[in-house]
């Protein structure tokens, strides 16, 4: 079974409280979304993918074989969700669940987890705090900061966007396109 967005969104908020990270889960499927369209694939799938890839976080944080992503997979299956979203849930982590991200949705996922955290964390330092005023040269910028937003694997970021066939810089700009797009549904617009 394919959820949809609305079941997906469900699951989410009976999993999450945290606005943060629902906010982070909502960035995720707009990229995801966004990159369906490009790769001319399906956005609704994809878009649940990137939906439904952290609701387990919040109960069960430690990223492990007993963890995440492997109870929310767990559930998932539980549920009747169909394989081929369990598995690019499982892909965006693979140091634990062995899953290597094989197909280009798996590929995508990996690709905008981080970035989109990211992303977020540059527009909340702008004086706006609305991430319609953030630009490619901005985040290039932070980027090189290593200080800033520290815990963002940006090694992990380039490679994925290399190995999903994409310029970091292109890479950056689809997700945050994807993000303006949906500023009011992220709580980062005016």
């Amino acid at each position: 079974m394919i959820p949809t967005r609305k079941e997906a969104w469900q699951l989410v908020c009976e999993y999450t409280e945290s606005e943060s990270l629902r906010r982070h889960m909502l960035s995720v499927e707009a990229a995801m979304r966004a990159y369906a369209v490009r790769l001319d694939d399906h956005p609704d799938l994809w878009g649940v993918v990137g939906l439904l890839h952290d609701f387990d976080y919040e109960r069960y944080p430690d990223v492990s074989a007993n963890g995440h992503p492997n109870r929310g997979a767990e559930i998932l299956r539980e549920k009747g969700v169909d394989e081929v979203i369990v598995r690019a849930i499982l892909a965006h982590a693979s140091e634990v669940t062995g899953a290597e991200p094989e197909s280009s949705m798996e590929k995508a996922l990996v690709a905008v987890d981080e970035l989109t955290g990211f992303l977020i964390a540059v527009a909340l330092v702008r004086p706006s705090r609305i991430i319609l005023d953030v630009e490619l040269k901005s985040v290039k910028k932070k980027w090189k900061d290593k200080a800033f937003a520290a815990p963002v694997n940006r090694e992990e970021i380039e490679h994925a966007a290399t190995r999903l066939g994409v310029a970091l810089d292109q890479h950056i700009q689809i997700v945050l396109d994807a993000m303006k797009e949906n500023a009011g549904q992220l709580g980062l617009a005016r």
